[in-house]
Parts: C-alpha cells; sequence; structure tokens
C-alpha cells in the first residue's frame, strides 16, 4: 500500500505539489495522468524518496519513506525514472543485474542470478542479454531497464512516463508487462503516463492531477468522463466504449 498525507513542494514561490493525500491499496496498476506541469513527476518522487518533501508523510508498504534505511527502503520499492543514462558498454544483463544490489550489495548470490535470469526472461530479453545498450532500439532498451526494476523484486514498483519516445507497438509492449507484474506476481505499480487512453486500458484505478493538486481519483470509469477530462486538460473530449473498454476522443 501507498500512503501519503499533506505532501507538497515548492520550488521558489511554485507550490508544484500542494497538499496532496494519496492512498493506493497493495497490488494493482494506477495511472497518474493530467497536464504538463501538473506535479505528477514530482509527487512520484516524493514518494520514492529522489525529493524532499517540504510538508506532509509518505508510507510505502508500511516504511516512511523519509525515515526508512534506504538499502530497506529499496527492498521495498523500485523506481524507474523519466530519464536513464545509457552508458555503451554495459549488458543488458549486467544492467539487469544493478536491480539485485539491495540485496545481494554487489556479491551476487545464486538466488540473485536467478532473480536476474527471471527477470530477463518476464521482458523476452534472452536474445539480447549479452548485447550492449547501445546497440539496442530504444524500446529494447526501455524493457531492459523495466527488467531491472524487476529484478528488484520489491513490493512497489514506480514508473515515470515510461512511455516517452517509444512507437505504439513497444509503447503496448511495455504497459502489456506492467499490467502482468500487477496481475501475475501482485506487484502494486503506478505509472505516471500521458496518454489517457493507454491509462483507460491498462489501469485499474486512474489519479488525475492538476495545478499541483489531485482532482479525481478512483476506478477508470469513474474518472474517464467527458466533465472531468475535459476539465483537466481543457480541452472538449467526447468518451465512448469500444469493445467494453472507454475510449476518450478529441474534438478537432
Amino acid at each position: 500500500m501507498i500512503e501519503a498525507a499533506g505532501i507538497s513542494k515548492r520550488y521558489g514561490r511554485s507550490l508544484v505539489v500542494d497538499d496532496v493525500d494519496l492512498e493506493l491499496p497493495a497490488s494493482g496498476l494506477t495511472a497518474i495522468i493530467g497536464p504538463n506541469g501538473a506535479g505528477k513527476s514530482t509527487l512520484l518522487s516524493m514518494i520514492a524518496r529522489l525529493l524532499p518533501m517540504d510538508a506532509g508523510q509518505a508510507r510505502v508498504a508500511g516504511l516512511d519513506v523519509a525515515k526508512a534505511p534506504s538499502d530497506e527502503l529499496a527492498r521495498r520499492l523500485a523506481i524507474l525514472r523519466q530519464e536513464n543514462v545509457v552508458v555503451s558498454r554495459l549488458t543488458v544483463r549486467d544492467l539487469v543485474g544493478f536491480g539485485r544490489f539491495p540485496h545481494s550489495r554487489g556479491r551476487m548470490s545464486a538466488a540473485d542470478r536467478e532473480k536476474v535470469e527471471e527477470a530477463i526472461g518476464f521482458l523476452g530479453l534472452h536474445e539480447f542479454a549479452e548485447r550492449f545498450l547501445d546497440e539496442m532500439s530504444g524500446g529494447q532498451r526501455q524493457r531492459a531497464f523495466v527488467a531491472m526494476a524487476l529484478a528488484q523484486d520489491t513490493d512497489v514498483i514506480l514508473l515515470d512516463e515510461p512511455l516517452n519516445n517509444l512507437d505504439i507497438r513497444h509503447a503496448v509492449e511495455i504497459m502489456r508487462l506492467m499490467r502482468r507484474a500487477a496481475d501475475e506476481r501482485g506487484k502494486t505499480v503506478v505509472v505516471v503516463i500521458h496518454d489517457i487512453n493507454f491509462a483507460a486500458a491498462y489501469a485499474d484505478r486512474i489519479v488525475a492531477m492538476k495545478n499541483g493538486r489531485i482532482a479525481c481519483q478512483g476506478p477508470v470509469r469513474e474518472v474517464v468522463t467527458e466533465p472531468i477530462i475535459g476539465e483537466i486538460f481543457g480541452l472538449a473530449v467526447i468518451v465512448r466504449e469500444i469493445d467494453g473498454q472507454v475510449t476518450c476522443l478529441f474534438q478537432k
């Protein structure tokens, strides 16, 4: 479970995240949506302790994020940041192995290596395991970074805009894999995402943000409605159900 109470963050005079309360249940996939500057990535970064909170408190899997020892928090929570540095002479297997560091402290056991291979297999990366990252496409590299997060074997996985710069095929692959991680492995997955229809197709819950606050949150069908999406993004929209799936269309 993820719990946040009164979380706020300022940059100078700008209040980027404004007194946010949030409670997400264990397991399942939650999408955080909203326009640019809504505070989505900042909220995720504070929950992951990548940024300090100016006010409030966050708990992840029972741990107080601000006070928990780093190694203990890293065994409960993994985060895939929006931008990841690609080291050219690093192989996929090397990268995925980094996910085991909170457990192995740099000394890989047979159990650690098994987790690495399991994550590589889950992401369908065995044929690329010995390939260097700079020899791979953007979509393949993104899958490798997701595999690293999975190899960390945490209860909670946070992903900050994991679909950036991906074509539709690779974006669908990533979201299907995150859905499987939630369904088959009981992971609590939280994804910051811009595409409302990807959020509607794969998430159990949606948290919609605007101006640093949560404008609406709940099951997909409660949030993806014409009044709510229109208000959050400032656009006229049409919401339809196609083959049982809620779809948002933007008017010309």
